[in-house]
């Protein structure tokens, strides 16, 4: 049975006319037709009614659909194997990052690949959502991401990477930069920057502090470019919310303070790397994991 003969079953399926799927296919209705031919010639039954202008799927033929989707899967992953193999450890990868990820790791990860000859690095931004439906139509090799917003499916590998703790920073010319400690009724007092917070993480605030402290109307500057906020934070007395590791370099060199709220915050950022189950993973994917392990760190 030929692979390309199931591989123009499913785009006539999944599109729903010959037309379309020839389209599609870069094929001639003509030669789809007769591929699809050869495949009833070798299954020894028809795989399509053709009713007038429709067409429509055997009871056998729903059957080849279902297994076919499997079987050309199969077959692509074994077609990258080979590939990845020839590559060596080079290659092309492309991976999603979430916002407190990208603050910590898209810079450096830049520098890095520049230095190594052969590699590709394409990286996406963008809501966890979309990232998955791209991870998923093989768009993207891995993500790097806020694990409490990826919902568990046994199409996906979820590996715990790290817990980041969370703070809050100003400037350091800041009001409240020269006190000992603070409350949150002294920091609303001024503008509060984070990035969209996870229900858990939401309701972690509201447990420790009460209904004020809900990130709904705590904050009053929100976006998912991390880095964007420690800027705002570092130029306005906005105080940022969030992983303090990604202020690290305005923390190191003092233009930047993290504020001592008491009673102390006891969020956490929890990163997750994750990958499709099944899925051949290239050479360069490996020095990738070790990169984001020795990166996501306090």
């Amino acid at each position: 049975m030929n692979i390309k003969h199931l591989e123009h079953l499913l785009a006539l399926a999944d599109t729903g006319s010959f037309s379309r799927a020839a389209e599609k296919l870069f094929l001639t209705q003509s030669a789809l037709s007769r591929s699809i031919q050869s495949l009833e010639l070798d299954l020894g039954a028809k795989v399509l009614d053709r009713i007038g202008k429709r067409n429509e799927l055997t009871p056998l033929g729903q059957d080849v659909v279902a297994r076919a989707r499997h079987i050309v899967r199969e077959a692509a992953e074994l077609r990258q194997s080979a590939k990845l193999l020839q590559d060596g450890g080079r290659g092309s990868i492309s991976v999603g990052l979430g916002s407190g990820p990208a603050a910590l790791l898209l810079v450096p990860l830049m520098c890095a690949a520049s230095t190594r000859a052969g590699m590709r690095v394409a990286v996406t931004q963008g809501p966890v959502e979309l990232q998955i439906l791209q991870l998923r139509s093989r768009q993207l090799d891995a993500m790097v991401v806020d694990m409490r917003r990826v919902i568990p499916a046994t199409d996906l590998n979820i590996e715990s990477l790290a817990e980041l703790r969370a703070g809050l920073v100003v400037r350091a010319g800041h009001p409240l930069a020269a006190q000992k400690s603070v409350t949150l009724a002294d920091v609303l007092g001024y503008p509060v920057a984070s990035t969209p917070l996870s229900d858990e993480v939401a309701r972690a605030l509201v447990d420790q502090f009460g209904p004020q402290a809900n990130p709904s109307e705590m904050v009053t500057l929100r976006c998912d470019d991390v880095a964007s906020l420690v800027q705002t934070a570092a130029q306005t007395d906005a105080v940022f919310l969030g992983v303090t590791a990604t202020a690290r370099s305005g923390l190191a060199n003092g233009s930047l303070v993290e504020l001592a709220l008491a009673p102390a915050l006891r969020a956490t950022a929890r990163f997750a790397y994750v990958t499709l189950a099944g899925r051949t993973e290239a050479p360069a994917m490996a020095y990738f994991r070790e990169f984001v392990r020795e990166h996501l760190r306090d």
